[in-house]
């Protein structure tokens, strides 16, 4: 039953109460709909005919609570209610929660022995919300979207009746891209709408597919209980030998711009109609301030290996400018992007010490919120404040401040203008950067400097109507994510994100029922990128029933008409570094590949340019070193396709994270398509002609590894391309359909200015 003692129920506001699945649902005629548990305290009070919540038990209405009042008010209001305690555990972003949380445990016991179900709240998860008073939480991987909901609704009613009602801002990384072995259906829904990654939207060099990807993706985060996306990435892709590469929209600051723009007004408004805020809103967490694409040696700071960020070119402003120009100036009524995530890098002498982007005072108070005009929240990566283990070993990245305390380094970045700490569940160090404020300035003073973090974090769950109502309608939920409709637009876009950069003589299309040789992939095993090691693969890479639906696949190359060999990318071994080389008394340091067959990098620069005397390497250059690709068996396999089918057509899909290389590849091969994220089956819709090729490429493909070495990190454009054997150039803006190379509107606006 419904309790509704106390409350008077206004005829002319028609208020009703539903009782949901877990929560009470009140609604008004005339104002929000509002959500709250019966078991949280929380009140329903009724003043001037309209329904508010009332967190502390009275019947009054406090400033923060009332709806009606803009957000920023209410924003204030809030703030200077918290104690310091509660404003520390605001200051805090946890760490990745996988629900369930296998890795934790459940009153005391593992999650398979608890009978506990996978949105059921585990200890850890218990002690951060109610202990440290975490406010703002990342999710990453869900059981089901029945799960995220459900945890979602669990979270809201245990906060709920704490600290002032504060709601959780629930938040996940990029979640829509699809996976190869994924079979498309016209009828079937899914966990989630499947899209090319975000590089793939950026190569149908169409910003209204970024829209459309926004509209539906934020509609399913917050069907999700998820109210922030920590994305998009803004990054110039510049170096093309960076790890994060596959997640930038490219290296072209103009076109990076406009992806950036309708990703953060698609996210953050309301809906198509309403560019405000509101309850379909996702706030977007823009990253990575002032750009993480130019990491020298194309190493990535994740690592010490890659803390540095160089600018050879002097193009430090070409990174700034999709957020000062994109993000920060949108074209909605949200105005900018409202949270910012400066990457781990020092950017190597651009300001007065050289220091980690959040430890910056320059970076992030003069030049980001003054010179940018940035106003919203600025939020660490995560786990910058503990103390780093080694160059080569993924922990903590305190660059620039390895030699503060935990305590001290919170301190310094709060200091720089940063309002939270990524990847930080527990609220000791920033009550201790609290006290060492005090000292230095007064109690007065850092309470203030604490309070303006407050409200700007709060903003964030005011204007997505969290405060109002946080809980998600489970059965809407499942309904809504993965709706057939939602994943055929999710898989039109697969469609336009592949690229064909070769067809030679016209071999594709492929007409339907061809005899066609699909080898096999035999993925040997590669340590990833958090070093940990992936397990060897031995697989068809399409699927048979599928495969027969368009071909007649046959398994002897001599039967076949045409061969279709299934590639990835490159992967250079170790990252950039080895620890052997360094036990060996060299300085660790080692290339980065973008080819198959092993690469000695003579072109490289005989001294790096930044210097680290933390770890003892005053020059970090690789010159004269060799590295080899962890799948070099890729090419393998394509030589020994090639070699099986004589004269006959070989064609090449390539799953592409880095721009690779195509001096092994090319000449093998009668036609090449390369693709971000997507299914198999989209390939074999190209393939055969159901749909045709639009992709542009938004990057370089390097004509050699000399190319990339000799290239700027920091500089667009600024790597020579790759020349095919029918005299086609693979530089950005290039891609072919089915009549020749593509020149259209798009290219002339983004291409044709690129000299």
């Amino acid at each position: 039953m419904i309790a509704m003692t106390g409350v008077n129920v206004s005829a002319e506001n028609n208020i009703s109460y539903e009782e949901k699945d877990g929560y009470i649902l009140v609604h008004q005629s005339e104002g929000p709909d509002l959500g709250y548990s019966p078991s949280s305290g929380v009140k329903i009070i009724v003043r001037d005919g309209f329904a508010f919540k009332s967190y502390d038990g009275t019947d009054n209405l406090l400033p923060y609570a009332d709806w009606r009042l803009p957000a920023e008010v209410r924003a204030a209001d809030l703030a200077s209610r918290l104690s310091i305690d509660e404003i520390a555990g605001l200051m805090l972003y946890s760490s990745q929660n996988k629900l369930p949380m296998l890795n934790d445990t459940y009153g005391g016991t593992s999650f398979r022995e608890s009978g506990k179900k996978a949105w059921d709240l585990s200890d850890g998860q218990l002690k951060f919300l109610l202990d440290d008073n975490v406010r703002h939480v990342l999710v990453s991987t869900v059981e089901s979207p029945e799960t995220a909901a459900r945890w979602n609704n669990n979270v809201q009613a245990i906060v709920e009746g704490r600290n002032h009602g504060i709601p959780a801002n629930n938040s996940s990384d990029p979640r829509h891209s699809a996976f190869h072995d994924a079979e498309f259906s016209p009828g079937a829904g899914g966990q989630l709408s499947l899209w090319s990654n975000l590089m793939g939207i950026a190569a149908t060099f169409d910003p209204a597919e970024m829209r459309k990807f926004g509209r539906i993706a934020s509609a399913e985060y917050r069907a999700l209980g998820l109210a922030t996306a920590l994305s998009p990435q803004a990054d110039l892709g510049t170096d093309p030998r960076w790890y994060r590469f596959s997640s930038t929209f490219g290296n072209d600051p103009e076109l990076v711009k406009d992806m950036i723009m309708e990703y953060c007004d698609a996210f953050q408004s309301t809906s198509a109609e309403d560019s405000g805020w509101g309850r379909g809103s996702v706030n977007a967490m823009v990253k990575h301030w002032p750009g993480g694409g130019s990491g020298e040696g194309g190493r990535d700071a994740h690592y010490g290996k890659g803390k540095f960020a160089v600018y050879p070119g002097g193009c430090i402003a070409d990174h700034m400018y999709p957020f000062k120009e994109g993000a920060f100036r949108l074209s909605g009524d949200t105005r900018q992007a409202s949270a910012v995530m400066p990457y781990y890098t020092v950017s190597y002498n651009q300001t007065d010490e050289n220091v980690g982007n959040s430890f910056s005072r320059a970076m992030i108070t003069d030049s980001l919120r003054r010179g940018c005009g940035y106003e919203g929240v600025v939020c660490t990566d995560w786990v910058i404040t503990d103390d780093p283990i080694d160059p080569g070993v993924h922990w903590s990245k305190p660059w620039g401040v390895e030699k503060l305390t935990v305590g001290e380094r919170h301190y310094k970045a709060l200091m720089a203008g940063v309002d939270q700490f990524g990847g930080n569940n527990v609220k000791g160090p920033v009550i201790e950067a609290y006290e060492i404020g005090c000292r230095e300035h007064g109690e007065k003073w850092m309470r203030k400097r604490m309070e303006k973090s407050a409200r700007r974090l709060l903003l964030n769950s005011f204007r997505p109507g969290l405060f109002e109502n946080p809980y998600v309608d489970v059965s809407e939920t499942v309904r809504t994510v993965g709706h057939p409709a939602l994943m055929a637009e999710g898989y039109a876009q697969q469609l336009k994100s592949i690229i064909m950069l070769k067809n030679h003589g016209n071999t594709l299309p492929v007409a339907s029922g061809a005899k066609v040789y699909i080898p096999n992939r035999q993925v040997p095993a590669m340590r990833n990128f958090w070093g940990g090691t992936d397990p060897a693969r031995n697989y068809a890479p399409v699927d048979s029933a599928l495969g027969a639906r368009y071909f007649n696949v046959v398994s002897d190359p001599d039967d076949a008409d045409y061969a279709i060999v299934f590639m990835e990318s490159p992967k250079s071994w170790g990252e950039g570094y080895d620890p052997a080389d360094k036990a060996a008394g060299g300085n660790g340091y080692i290339p980065i590949s973008l080819q198959y067959r092993p690469y000695t990098a003579t072109a490289a620069r005989e001294h790096s340019i930044a210097t680290d005397p933390f770890d003892g390497n005053t020059d970090r250059s690789y010159r004269g070193k060799t590295v080899r690709a962890m799948n070099e068996c890729e090419l393998d396999l394509l030589e020994a396709t090639r070699a099986r089918m004589g004269t006959k057509p070989v064609i090449v899909t390539m799953a592409m994270n880095n721009p690779t290389v195509m001096t092994e590849v090319e000449p093998l091969a009668d036609a090449i398509m390369v693709g971000f994220s997507v299914q198999t089956q989209a390939f074999l819709d190209l393939i055969t002609g159901k749909a045709e090729p639009s992709a542009l490429l938004p990057f370089e493909l390097p004509a050699s590894m000399e190319a990339v070495e000799l290239h700027c990190e920091d500089k667009p454009h600024d790597i020579k391309p790759y020349r095919d054997s029918d005299g086609n150039v693979y530089g950005f803006g290039y891609g072919l359909n089915f009549s020749g190379k593509i020149a259209d509107a798009r290219t002339k606006r983004y291409a044709g200015a690129v000299k």
